[in-house]
């Protein structure tokens, strides 16, 4: 098919411009959701429309750019920026290089330089710019958003913890809502199930910049050096893999519908479960779904567009709920993630080999190799709680630190040292008769012999 010719970053473009074509979203819906300028967007329904989904490959994938600056032109850069214009900044560094040594470069090709050298920024380019009220999106599933608020939901009567929530933007209807002891990956991964099988894929995710959600760590591996972009975490993965952009907020006030939602939850939801008595958060949770109808019928508004722009989530959608991992089979055609393991199916040896695995969101565990399930493990039970896993040794326990033993006294020796370690004194037995049986053939033979003892 056509689709297989195309990236994992180009898979999700044909449906969404298809769906821009026809109407159903805007272009800045499609950029938002494709990570991509409104004027990409254009240019790519272009080439859609005229050439098919085989015209949305990049045109010069593998090839060197023709506007690349030659090699001595760079060298010649960098040289200058280390000994005669320390410290300018890009701007006034472009413009010394074209008037004083001809050379026609831009800015941008000069913080290029400057970065692959290392050399920080000398000042911001940009003021930072005033905060602007948000116009709403005007179709339901152009964007959610969601958050997690920490609460004594139960008052004094049951345990304390988090509520997670998702709303959609345009009409602040709730979505979905789960209690969970704190905000976590197996929440957040519950909330987004609930999300996409009860309404479906929407355009785009507003949250925050938990470390859950995005990665704001300042640690590159090698594998993320050389693809020059950090690894997203397990939730980022999910939604780029369903084609789900994701906008990370500055400041609690960037998303203040769903933060003004937990204003109006903190007053109504808890006295709600004080009426009821509730004290337990499973009877917390049967009740929620009663609670957001009621909402949505008190609090919702209409959107201004009436056409929903849900997308249907994919048949494997259960597949995709959970982390990954890439591990290395063992000997006995095992694989291991933290505590539990997987034994492959088939004659076929895996041994040595570096499969996928997916701990999913109902605990079981996936090998899949070149995307064919070659190995299932079932749930451990209905308590399972899907933690990321640093490495196939985070679970276990760390050695001790070896602390000197002090060794006992030894005995003294009652005979004389026969061996320095190395090679055996004149006093040991056998070089004592090897000594012997060269003196008896001296004597006999009237000649005299090397003896091999050297002490």
């Amino acid at each position: 098919m056509e689709t297989f010719t195309l990236s994992r970053k180009e898979l999700h473009r044909p449906g969404l411009l298809k769906a821009v074509g026809a109407g159903r979203i805007t272009n800045g819906q499609a950029a938002t959701a494709l990570r991509l300028s409104v004027r990409q967007v254009q240019r790519l329904k272009g080439r859609f429309q005229a050439g098919g989904a085989l015209a949305l490959r990049h045109g010069s994938r593998g090839r060197p750019s023709p506007r690349r600056l030659a090699d001595a032109v760079r060298e010649q850069i960098a040289h200058l920026m280390k000994t005669v214009y320390v410290g300018f900044n890009d701007t006034h560094l472009t413009e010394k290089l074209r008037e004083q040594h001809h050379l026609p470069v831009c800015r941008e090709s000069v913080r290029r330089v400057r970065r692959q050298l290392g050399l920080p920024s000398q000042r911001a380019r940009r003021a930072p710019r005033a905060r602007r009220r948000r116009a709403p999106e005007e179709a339901r599933g152009a964007l959610i958003q969601i958050d997690g608020s920490p609460f004594a939901w139960l008052e004094d009567r049951g345990p304390g913890g988090s509520l997670l929530g998702a709303v959609d933007d345009a009409t602040t209807e709730i979505l979905a809502l789960t209690f969970r002891p704190a905000e976590d990956v197996h929440g957040y991964m519950t909330l987004l199930r609930d999300v996409f099988t009860r309404h479906g894929l929407p355009l785009a995710v507003y949250g925050d910049r938990l470390n859950i959600l995005v990665r704001n760590d300042p640690h590159w591996s090698l594998e993320e050096q050389l693809a020059g972009t950090q690894f997203p975490t397990h939730i980022g993965r999910l939604l780029q893999e369903l084609g789900v952009g994701y906008i990370a907020a500055h400041s609690p006030q960037a998303k203040g519908r769903i933060e003004r939602l937990w204003e109006t939850l903190q007053d109504r939801l808890v006295s709600e479960l004080r009426l009821r008595r509730i004290a337990t958060v499973e009877m917390a949770q049967a009740y929620l779904p009663t609670f957001i109808a009621d909402y949505n019928r008190r609090f919702g508004k209409p959107p201004a567009a009436a056409t929903a722009v849900w997308r249907r989530p994919p048949r494997d959608l259960p597949l995709l709920l959970g982390c990954r991992y890439h591990r290395r089979v063992a000997h006995d055609n095992t694989v291991q993630v933290g505590p539990r393991w997987i034994q492959l199916r088939g004659r076929r040896s895996y041994a040595g080999q570096r499969l996928e695995v997916r701990e999913l969101l109902d605990g079981r565990l996936l090998a899949l190799h070149a995307g064919v399930i070659c190995g299932a493990t079932p749930a451990p039970g209905p308590s399972f709680t899907l933690k990321p896993r640093r490495a196939p040794s985070a679970d276990r326990p760390r050695p001790r630190a070896r602390v000197a033993r002090r060794l006992p006294h030894r005995l003294p020796r009652l005979a004389a040292n026969t061996h320095t370690g190395t090679r055996p004194l004149p006093t040991h037995p056998w070089v004592a008769a090897n000594d012997r049986s060269v003196r008896l053939r001296e004597l006999k033979t009237g000649r005299t012999f090397s003896r091999r003892s050297k002490g």
